[in-house]
């Protein structure tokens, strides 16, 4: 096929998607993946058929889409502001569309337009959300509370920078315990609060209990990456897209070869760099020996510790599979998966990644 090109590994993500619904039915959890992830309807079935209560979404292009494909419960998780409004409005009239907030005016203006709110929450992410500690959040949820009112939802990205499993676990439990206590604060108040929705694939991976939350919003574990496999969150054979690319360029007795495959394809995610490893834009599968060292926007450097290492090997035209460091931004990069079985293209899915408006 034509590189750069994303394969889909069926088998790899048929298994994510049921080691996650069977760790969720573990937890007690309901599961509302997020699926800015994969942008694939295809995929997002899936999901419900693993006993998925809704959807998560992270713009309002993909709630359309979503929607308009059948979806009828789609929590939009980014902060509502008065200008994305009216849009939301529309379409709230063909689907359950839940909506984000953390600002006292926009609670306010929600009662009678057909959102279900959702109270966002600061659980150490310190990026959106009400501190749960404050007067205001209160002055928030109560404002939610006068209209449809979803619950409470919070995202641990900061999770992401943690350096094993036992981090994760520590960061996972300490957004359930201020969850369950926020919530508990507010049924005292007699604000009614239906839902706890956490978030974060390395958090629910190492999750140990979910006393007092009662939903999950992972999204990257349908994938993972070279991310979350250095974080410990999955082994190598979980991650379930790469990235074909071919050689273009491989100059004798240099050490290092072009690929065609860069930023445009991969993005600039640098990967875990707080972990100490060697600087990588991505991992060449299956060869350890070289480091997909540099990127621009349509290249890809990849390097050896010496031009002996590359002797012989790499020629034009040979391929090769890149692993990505950050799933989510490298599917963003393309129009449709390849979709593989068994080292063979069996289907190929659209990834609605446009902007509508």
């Amino acid at each position: 096929m034509e590189t750069p090109a994303l394969l889909l590994h069926l088998d790899v993500v048929e298994a994510n998607l049921a080691r996650m619904a069977a760790r969720a039915r573990a937890l007690g959890l309901s599961l509302r993946p997020h699926v800015k992830t994969h942008k694939c309807v295809e995929l997002a079935r899936r999901q419900v058929a693993h006993g998925a209560r809704g959807i998560t979404v992270s713009t309002l292009d993909e709630a359309e889409v979503f929607a308009a494909a059948g979806f009828d419960d789609i929590l939009w998780a980014f902060p509502l502001d008065p200008g994305h409004l009216s849009r939301a409005r529309r379409i709230a009239e063909r689907t359950r569309l839940g909506v984000v907030v953390d600002d006292l005016a926009t609670a306010r203006a929600l009662p009678g337009t057909g959102l279900v709110g959702w109270l966002k929450v600061d659980c150490g992410y310190h990026r959106a959300g009400v501190d749960p500690a404050s007067p205001y959040a209160r002055q928030v949820a109560e404002a939610l509370a006068a209209g449809t009112f979803g619950g409470i939802v919070s995202h641990s990205g900061h999770a992401y920078k943690t350096k094993n499993r036992r981090e994760a676990a520590a960061v996972a439990e300490e957004e359930r315990r201020v969850m369950a206590e926020f919530a508990e604060r507010l049924r005292a108040l007699g604000i009614a609060v239906p839902a706890v929705s956490i978030g974060s694939t390395p958090a629910l991976t190492a999750l140990e209990r979910a006393d007092g939350v009662t939903e999950g919003r992972p999204g990257n574990y349908v994938f993972f990456d070279r991310t979350m496999v250095a974080l410990g969150a999955c082994g190598p054979a979980d991650v379930g897209v790469t990235v074909l690319a071919s050689v273009v360029s491989h100059q004798p007795g240099a050490g290092r070869f072009v690929v065609d495959a860069g930023a445009l394809a991969l993005s600039k995610d640098a990967g875990p760099t707080h972990l100490g490893l060697p600087p990588a834009m991505g991992a060449i599968r299956g060869h350890p020996e070289v480091t997909l060292a540099s990127l621009s926007q349509e290249h890809g450097v990849v390097e050896a510790g010496s031009a002996a290492v590359l002797e012989g090997r790499f020629p034009v035209g040979e391929a090769v599979e890149i692993e990505p460091n950050h799933s989510c931004l490298t599917v963003a990069q393309f129009d449709r998966y390849h979709v593989m079985r068994g080292g063979r293209e069996v289907d190929s899915w659209r990834i609605e990644r446009g902007r509508h408006t």
